[in-house]
């Protein structure tokens, strides 16, 4: 079968390992030949870079799923979840609910949460030299948000360990096929993690100016916006999200970034004489392998999408696969777009989406890959890879699951 005929036969809801392991391959035959492709369910997959800029800003494109999820998760846990939390939500609810988070995210709050997120990658890379070889995913890479975004919550460090799993059984309910057991993992990771959260917020209201430096929960409580504040049910599910959101884009971009030096000692080499180029580099990294390599709209009217002169019109009521890790790598974007350069100028990468819909937590996020990659490379100027590096094998979010390495 020539790379035409498996563009044509594509199918979302049936990719394999192959896919799971490098996508790439296949977004790129897909831009090429079917760059607005039609799946057997009738649901749309784009992967051309002005494509997926269009969904993201066309006022006719909509996020909410109260229709799209109430199949695949009935009236359960994921779906009040995935329902309420900010990314699946349109205006006006999404605006009100987006001005209030943004309580938590003010410049002031960020500039708490630096020298958090400095203590708490210092601490992790002392252990991690003392042990010599570690797994940068497991030891380092998911340790990070972890701790930060427990630190944002006021979490007890003895429910901390629970946090991963939560993340990804309630995120991992995204993916295009989810086994009715991970459904109902996913269902009981919501349950449990809001009757925590639930306590949390119940306790942390009886001291409102009792909170930790960096912590986010009283802004999140006590915020308010003309009047509102947010209402329970979204209070607890967004406190969620910030941890799926934090969680999941952090820990991919340290661990994918770290990869992709070892991976191209060349760039690695080039960071190292120049630290400087670190900012750059994780706008590379975000590109290169972007944390969200899926995301998601619906039409609401006709829309045309595809290159001119071979236009597709997606009808009104189609459900769009955003193929945002495609886009990151369009050649008529990106000069040599298969190549990773960590001075990389313009870079108009859109790992975090733009738009209204544009992640919230992307200056933190930025932050914390600036800092943990910047510090690890020059904490450990040798390193080497010990073993077989894995990635988790979710469509929607890439990430790695091991990264063995030795440092000496």
């Amino acid at each position: 079968m020539d790379d035409e005929q498996r563009a044509l036969e594509f199918n979302i809801k049936k990719i394999d390992q192959a896919f799971l392991d490098n996508p790439f391959p296949t977004y790129k035959i897909m831009r090429d030949y079917h760059p607005v492709h039609q799946n057997p369910d009738g649901s749309y997959f784009i992967t051309r870079y002005k494509d997926v800029v269009l969904s993201f800003k066309h006022p006719s494109m909509s996020s909410d799923k109260k229709i799209d999820f109430k199949p695949k998760f009935g009236e359960g846990p994921l779906y009040i979840h995935h329902t309420t939390s900010l990314v699946f939500n349109d205006p006006p609810a999404h605006t009100r609910v987006r001005k209030l988070l943004a309580e938590a995210f003010t410049p002031r709050k960020i500039m708490e949460l630096t020298p958090v997120i400095e203590k708490i990658i210092d601490r992790l890379l002392d252990r991690l030299a003392v042990k010599q070889t570690f797994d940068v995913v497991s030891d380092y890479a998911l340790a990070l948000p972890t701790e930060i975004i427990a630190d944002m919550l006021g979490v007890p460090e003895e429910h901390r360990h629970k946090l991963h799993n939560y993340s990804n059984l309630i995120l991992g309910a995204l993916d295009p096929v989810v086994s009715k057991e991970n459904i109902a993992k996913g269902h009981a990771a919501v349950t449990e993690f809001g009757d925590l959260l639930d306590v949390l917020i119940k306790e942390r209201r009886k001291t409102p100016e009792g909170g930790e430096v960096g912590e986010v929960l009283a802004a999140l409580i006590f915020g308010e916006v003309e009047g509102e504040h947010l209402s329970p049910t979204e209070l607890i599910q967004n406190c969620i999200f910030l941890l799926n959101a934090g969680h999941e884009t952090t820990a991919n971009l340290v661990g994918n970034g770290i990869s992709i030096l070892l991976d191209y000692p060349d760039q690695l080499d080039r960071l190292r004489s120049d630290p400087t180029l670190i900012k750059t580099a994780i706008e590379e990294f975000l590109r290169f392998q972007s944390p969200l390599q899926i995301g998601n709209r619906k039409a609401t009217e006709d829309i045309e999408f595809g290159p001119v002169g071979s236009k597709t019109i997606i009808p009104a009521g189609s459900f769009i696969h955003t193929a945002i890790g495609a886009a990151n790598r369009d050649p008529e974007i990106f000069v040599e777009p298969e190549k990773v350069d960590i001075g990389r100028k313009p870079n108009p990468q859109i790992a975090f989406g733009i738009g209204k819909h544009t992640c919230m937590g992307n200056t933190l996020g930025r932050i914390e890959g600036h800092i943990a990659i910047g510090k690890f490379v020059k904490r450990f100027p040798n390193i080497r890879l010990v073993g077989e590096k894995k990635y988790h094998g979710r469509a929607r979010f890439r990430g790695l699951e091991t990264l063995p390495v030795e440092v000496f």
